[in-house]
């Protein structure tokens, strides 16, 4: 169990240590095969702990941690997403305009369920609580994943704290499911790595359609500016 705690606190903090250019971007960004580093380790590890993981390890015996009407986690996976839009209000400036930024995040939310989706109904893996058989992978982990990414890809080539505080509530997020009993290891690495994937595709396969300025505006301004 140990080696798995260090592999995926290692896995997360070689999120911290790309280089600026493989998280911000001055234009639409471009695929690369090394971005894809990241998540198909995460998602390689949490499959490799799958068959070998202890199934029977109850990871703590207080199931109803920080558990009060709720679990915390089910609200903070969404913490990224919201801020998106909340570090704007408060002044702060994203690379992306509104509305491409939200059809991006629409994207990546869709590949994000409808992946998690298929996967936990093709294998079938019970919890460990044994509530149902859609433990793998962690939906909850792979929405807050893709939420971080996303918000780091935005904002941290000007404000270079934002990563480090996505990713950290993102990794908060996957280990309080595990302490919930609500997924093996083998679940949040693998889904963390699923979110990762999501959005930078959904970023990849962008056209930045949104917003974009008509040949008739591009006219307009043409004639004011020769009035």
């Amino acid at each position: 169990m140990k080696q798995v705690i260090f592999l995926f606190i290692l896995a997360t903090n070689l999120l911290f240590s790309q280089k600026k250019d493989s998280l911000v971007f001055s234009e639409k960004p471009k695929f690369t095969s090394k971005q894809l580093f990241i998540p198909a380790t995460l998602m390689t590890a949490g499959s490799i702990v799958l068959s070998t993981e202890n199934r029977d390890f109850s990871v703590t015996e207080n199931k109803n941690f920080l558990a009060f009407g709720g679990y915390p986690e089910d609200y903070l996976q969404f913490a990224p997403h919201v801020s998106l839009y909340a570090f704007e209000w408060a002044g702060m400036k994203p690379k992306t305009d509104f509305w491409n930024r939200t059809a991006i995040l629409a994207k990546s939310e869709i590949l994000v369920f409808g992946s998690t989706y298929l996967l936990k109904k093709a294998i079938k893996k019970p919890r460990p609580d044994g509530s149902n058989e859609f433990g793998f992978p962690s939906g909850h982990t792979a929405n807050v994943f893709a939420g971080a990414t996303m918000l780091s890809m935005e904002y941290c080539e000007n404000y270079r704290w934002v990563p480090y505080v996505a990713y950290s509530v993102a990794t908060g997020v996957g280990v309080l499911r595990i302490a919930h009993d609500k997924h093996y290891w083998s679940d949040v690495i693998f889904g963390a790595g699923l979110g990762i994937l999501s959005t930078k595709i959904a970023y990849w396969t962008h056209q930045y359609q949104w917003n974009k300025k008509s040949e008739k505006d591009n006219l307009t301004i043409l004639y004011k500016e020769h009035l």
